[in-house]
């Protein structure tokens, strides 16, 4: 995913972990997150609970919960949690540009 977005001319940072995803955004303004329901590395720390430091930190910051482990209990958290898209998996990469394009007002 960060090579797709890359070649389409966005700046992508990259983060496994909860921790990582809270320094970047301590750290600098994101007009787009895209996220993972699930984080490797980080036990018990999922997608929802970035979804709430990204809300926090950068509240201007549009929000894409990607998972292959949806359902409609799990979409109304996140979104209740700030999400603006939820995606389920595996989904084409020219249709998650569509809708971050969309998010931020470039469609």
């Amino acid at each position: 995913m960060r090579e797709y977005f890359a070649t389409k001319g966005y700046e992508v940072d990259c983060a496994r972990e909860t921790s990582e995803a809270e320094a970047l955004l301590s750290a600098n303004r994101y007009d787009l997150a895209i996220l993972d329901l699930r984080l490797s590395g980080t036990p018990g720390a999922e997608g929802l609970d970035v979804i709430e430091a990204v809300r926090a930190l950068s509240p201007q910051t549009r929000i894409i919960l990607l998972t292959a482990y949806g359902s409609r209990e799990i979409e109304a958290e996140a979104r209740r949690r700030g999400a603006d898209a939820f995606l389920h998996k595996p989904k084409p990469l020219a249709e998650v540009a569509k809708i971050a394009s969309g998010l931020m007002g470039q469609a």
